[in-house]
Parts: C-alpha cells; structure tokens; sequence
C-alpha cells in the first residue's frame, strides 16, 4: 500500500477477537488476526463453525489473518503421526478460513511441529517439508490462502528458529503458496540481526511485533524498533504487521501503541 506521495505504509492490525474490534478499530487499526483452532473449529461440526461464521462477520473490524494454525496434539514429526487426521484437519481449516475471509493464515504452532526428543532431526525436517509441501500447499492454494512460516525461538520449539532457517526451509518447500513470517520478539530473542530479514525479503509476506523482554505492545516497555523496521523498508514490505503482545490496558493503550508503531515504521 502506498501513501499520497507515493510512500510505502505498513498495515497494522493486532492478534485478538472479534471483542476487542470495536476498541481497535477506534483507535485506527486496519485489521484483526485471530486464533484459528479457537475461531475456525476445524475439527468440531459445521454447527460449530457457523457460530462463529458468523460473529466474525459482525466484526468491527474486518479478520483477515489467523495464527495457532494447528492444535498442539497433531503431531507433524516422529514415529507416532496421522496423516490422515493431518489432511482432514488442513482442508477443513483452510476452506473455512476462506469462507470467513482470512487469506493469510500463520504456520508456527511450536509443540506441533516440534521434533521429539531422541527423533532423527534429518528425518523430522523431511516430515515438516513433506507435510507443507503435499498437505499444506495444495490446500492453501487450492483456497486461496498464503501459508506464512514462523520462526519460533528455541524456548518455544526446536526446530525452524530463525529467520534464516525458516527461510531455508521455504525455499525448500518452493510453493507458492507457502511464504515466510518475521517476527520482532522471535528474532530479537535469536539475536538476529537486521541482515537476515533483507536476505529473506522476497519471502517474507507477513509480520508480527511485540517488545523482547516481556512480550508487550511496542512502547509499553523500552526496545528499540529502528533496526527490525528499517530492514522491513529495506526490502519494501508494505503489507500486514501484527502486534501478537499483551497490552495492560487495550482501551487505554490501542492509540499510543498505534502510533509508536507509525512512528517507527516511518508512516508518521
């Protein structure tokens, strides 16, 4: 998206409910991200699912992402998997994350994708490519919906914790339909530096914010955004940036949060 004079603006949205869309809106964001497993209900009947069809179509704001995309139980790496359940559960996902309007849907799910302990890390890794390459990336495709790779830091999962990494790993998969994610708490954590977002620019279609130290909105606690900002207008990024972080007070805090990530990005 592009400003007046020609300028590149991020979109900004938080990671929430449909609840808190009224405040957000108000308070100038553009979107909303949602839990997928909580939202879309993907292995709960088509009652379920309608339900919250539909109070996602009063939203204030419209939902036009989602994270948690597997339940912690679907194990994608090991001797003890389910394709089958992997296949029903990813199609009925993405068909109803299409239905409900959301095109971009985030793969981290750390305690899914994690590999066991003991397991083969070589085999594992071939399990998660084949599992985005021959389950995911047909599905997502096939609805309309880009799959973004998160990097997860290494207290949260062991495998695909970097920016470098998860990008490797998409470059491997070579879909379409599969991009990479960057994430500032993840990637501050890491130690990473601002160099492996710019490497990984073509495939980063998505991104989510929030401070290293406690996991807050940005300017509720001190951290310094300049570097991770200025590598995302390195590369050009103008799409969707998340605050995936708890705020002390939503009502209170949603305009200033707002604006120290304007500020930041440069698109004030």
């Amino acid at each position: 998206m592009k400003g007046a004079e020609g300028v590149r603006i991020m979109k900004f949205g938080v990671c929430g409910t449909v609840d808190s869309a009224a405040v957000l809106k108000a308070a100038g964001y553009s979107y909303l991200e949602v839990n997928l497993v909580n939202t879309l209900k993907p292995e709960q009947d088509e009652a379920a699912f309608a339900v919250e069809l539909e109070r996602l179509a009063k939203s204030a704001l419209p939902v036009e992402a989602a994270n948690v995309f597997l339940p912690g139980d679907l194990a994608l790496c090991g001797p003890a998997t389910d394709p089958a359940r992997q296949r029903r559960y990813v199609e009925t996902a993405l068909s109803r994350a299409a239905r409900a309007g959301i095109r971009m849907v985030v793969f981290g799910s750390g305690k899914a994708r994690a590999i066991p302990e003991g397991f083969d890390r070589a085999q594992g890794w071939g399990q998660l490519v084949d599992f985005t390459l021959t389950v995911v990336a047909p599905a997502a495709q096939r609805h309309g919906v880009t799959m973004v790779v998160e990097p997860l830091n290494r207290s949260e999962c062991n495998v695909l914790n970097t920016v470098a990494e998860a990008a490797a790993f998409v470059r491997e998969v070579a879909h379409p339909s599969v991009r990479l994610l960057v994430d500032a708490f993840h990637w501050r954590r890491e130690n990473e530096t601002a160099s492996a977002i710019v490497e990984a620019g073509d495939l980063i279609r998505h991104v989510h914010i929030a401070t290293a130290k406690n996991r807050l909105a940005p300017g509720l606690e001190p951290q310094d955004f300049g570097p991770f900002f200025g590598a995302l207008r390195q590369i050009g990024y103008d799409g969707r940036v998340s605050v995936e972080a708890r705020f002390n007070n939503l009502a209170e805090e949603a305009t200033t949060v707002l604006d120290v990530l304007a500020i930041a990005a440069g698109a004030r």
